[in-house]
């Protein structure tokens, strides 16, 4: 493993944290609502975040907390939003699945950021700018007709639209298997847009693979998508995990975590304990904030 910056360490074990401290908040009864964490998949848009650029857009989904962070750095606003505490970036009206954050955005609504991901996507491409939209989807996502006609239109259109598929091998308790027939790179191809896989959880193995690919994304027009076979962790959301204990050991096995803690040592400890207190004294600061309040519209 290549060596990587403290800050793509620190931000790593910050995501990681920080999902540990909101189900811990879960279970205590701190947050409304349901939410879905990225425990296992924290590396991915930690990997992309330098081959983003800031005026960029991105498109997340309901698992998309590593997202925002690897995005805007802002524990302190997500966790506002979640609780719905004085300080969120949608003053809690968005909670843990609907952010708007300038040119970041997420839903819970299954496929529908990639068919606003490629009305995005032609609009800039018509204002000239040099601008790319990524959006993150799940192999779940693929039974959605919207992904397909946004891949129509994307490649028909030469569009600047990267797609990004976490693929954690399970649709909510449906194994990938047993959902989806084919491949996501048969059906990339069946639109004849390049399709790319990443099995390796080595962040700069993925920058340096993937960074011509986006640029191309950036410069030509050329959609992409990037598959990252990847796990989860966690449950879908919440305590909802039907895996068996055999299934959830594998899973765990593959973690990044115990492979980057095995490689870097002592400095991964250390920052590994500054993160966890770091994310303990947000979670302490938030809890002792105000309600968000607001008004309706005239």
């Amino acid at each position: 493993m290549k060596a990587l910056s403290e800050a793509d360490v620190d931000l790593l074990l910050l995501i990681r944290h920080f999902e540990m401290a909101l189900l811990d908040l879960y279970a205590r009864g701190e947050v409304s609502g349901t939410t879905h964490t990225c425990l296992g998949q924290e590396y991915i848009p930690v990997a992309l975040a330098p081959l983003l650029h800031v005026n960029d857009f991105i498109f997340s989904n309901h698992r998309g907390h590593g997202h925002y962070l690897a995005r805007t750095g802002d524990p302190e606003g997500l966790l506002a939003e979640i609780l719905g505490r004085e300080g969120a970036p949608c003053q809690g009206v968005g909670g843990s699945q609907h952010l708007h954050r300038d040119r970041y955005f997420s839903t819970g609504i299954q496929g529908e950021s990639l068919a606003v991901s490629v009305g995005v996507a032609l609009h800039e491409k018509r204002m000239g700018r040099a601008s790319l939209v990524a959006a993150y989807i799940g192999d779940g996502t693929w039974g959605e007709g919207a992904v397909y006609e946004a891949l129509n239109l994307a490649q028909l259109w030469r569009l600047p639209l990267l797609v990004v598929v976490e693929n954690n091998g399970i649709a909510q308790s449906t194994p990938t298997e047993r959902h989806m027939a084919g491949t996501v790179a048969g059906r990339s191809a069946a639109f004849g847009i390049a399709h790319h896989l990443v099995r390796s959880t080595d962040i700069s193995r993925i920058r340096a693979e993937l960074a011509p690919r986006i640029s191309r994304v950036r410069t030509r027009h050329e959609p992409l998508v990037v598959e990252f076979v990847t796990s989860r962790l966690g449950p879908h959301s919440k305590g909802d995990d039907t895996r068996t204990s055999d299934e959830l050991a594998a899973v765990r096995a593959n973690d990044w975590y115990t492979d980057y803690a095995e490689r870097r040592g002592e400095s991964f400890l250390a920052a590994d304990a500054r993160q966890r207190q770091r994310v303990a004294a947000i979670t302490e600061a938030v809890l002792r904030r105000p309600l968000c309040t607001w008004e309706e519209a005239g």
